[in-house]
């Protein structure tokens, strides 16, 4: 019933806010996705497609979806007033933690992947494939961390 009486010029960043959000897991799900193919395969060179892939997806689609819902869910913050409160909900401080936390861990794993991308490429199988196992470690815990904000932002449990 809250979206009902919701005023209309909340709605577009609102929207963003939410885009930006199941864009972000959708490319971590497929990233963590073909982490896990590769983590399986024997040799390096049957790992390398799949940890470019990974690579690629967080780099190009990861990342611009982060800044995406952060900043429309500054915005969207702000316009709901939701800053000046003194005792802020506990699905906005959990939405703040996990947001802010996911940046730094997201550009880790970022760079870690690209690095076992780029060190499979040059034949250095076993380093390469370790950058990869633990950037998939990394890209996990963002899902799990993303999943319970999801919940917590969607539910609003108080």
């Amino acid at each position: 019933m809250i979206a009902a009486i919701r005023p209309d010029d909340w709605n577009f960043p609102l929207l963003l806010h939410v885009l930006g959000a199941s864009l972000l897991l959708g490319a971590l799900i497929t990233a963590v996705t073909a982490q896990l193919l590769a983590w399986k395969r024997p040799a390096p060179t049957d790992v390398l497609p799949y940890a470019r892939f990974s690579f690629r997806t967080l780099l190009f689609v990861a990342i611009p979806a982060w800044f995406l819902m952060r900043l429309a869910g500054e915005w969207i913050a702000s316009r709901e007033n939701l800053n000046d409160l003194d005792d802020p909900p506990t699905w906005l401080d959990l939405g703040y933690f996990v947001g802010d936390l996911s940046g730094p861990v997201l550009l880790i794993s970022v760079i870690l992947a690209g690095l076992g991308a780029r060190s499979l490429g040059r034949s250095n199988g076993e380093r390469g494939a370790t950058l990869v196992r633990v950037a998939t470690v990394l890209s996990v815990l963002l899902v799990i961390a993303f999943v319970i904000a999801t919940w917590a932002m969607s539910g609003k449990p108080d």
